[in-house]
């Protein structure tokens, strides 16, 4: 791989990461509800599900479900399922202020569960996979070895991801400060659950 070919490969992962998506949204609500530290833990979730899944594109996976529809549709519709469920979940929402003050994980929730959540997010998402097998081999010299360019790229997409984690996250601890209100933070739990509905909606329209 070429240092040029790389940088290309920067550039493109900045601005498809940074753009809007289940993992960003998931991101920045577990930090507006319990704050950027304590959303470590979902951010940990997300992005381990996308080390596995760009792992298992470059192993060949990806050639796998394109290959069997049917599993391919299992882990689709499992995609689906859950970003509805976030979504009426999120849109049923108490409306209850946020705590911006708290420093404690409320007993209700433990880090563990945040990690599995973040988790089902980044592993439902089969068009993640489809992407990174038919975008990373384009920045991969067929005539070196294969294995460590694709772990230069993987471990590039990893620390990118990571970084707008970090941005989302902020961005939520922010917002979280706007929604000690009943009324403000009702209107944004309504409008997490459209959009995350939206996003499980638009993931009907994959194909393998």
């Amino acid at each position: 791989m070429t240092l040029h070919a790389w940088w290309l490969f920067v550039i493109a992962i900045v601005l498809l990461c940074g753009t809007p998506g289940p993992n960003m949204l998931h991101v920045m609500t577990r930090s507006a509800t319990f704050g950027a530290r304590r959303s470590i833990a979902a951010m940990a979730g997300c992005l381990t599900a996308l080390i596995l899944v760009l792992a298992a594109s470059a192993a060949g996976v990806s050639a796998l479900l394109a290959a069997w529809p049917r599993v391919f549709d299992a882990v689709r519709y499992a995609g689906v399922a859950y970003l509805v469920f976030l979504g009426i979940k999120a849109w049923r929402g108490a409306g209850s202020p946020i705590d911006v003050g708290a420093d404690t994980l409320p007993v209700t929730i433990s880090a563990r569960r945040l990690f599995r959540g973040g988790f089902v997010i980044g592993i439902s998402n089969p068009k993640l996979l489809l992407f990174a097998a038919a975008f990373l081999p384009q920045f991969v010299d067929r005539a070196s070895p294969q294995a460590p360019q694709f772990a230069i790229l993987v471990a590039t997409f990893a620390v990118v991801e990571s970084i707008w984690y970090a941005i989302y996250a902020a961005g939520g601890r922010t917002l979280a400060r706007y929604l000690t209100r009943p009324a403000l933070r009702r209107a944004f739990d309504r409008v997490t659950g459209i959009v995350f509905i939206g996003f499980g909606l638009a993931l009907l329209r994959v194909r393998a």
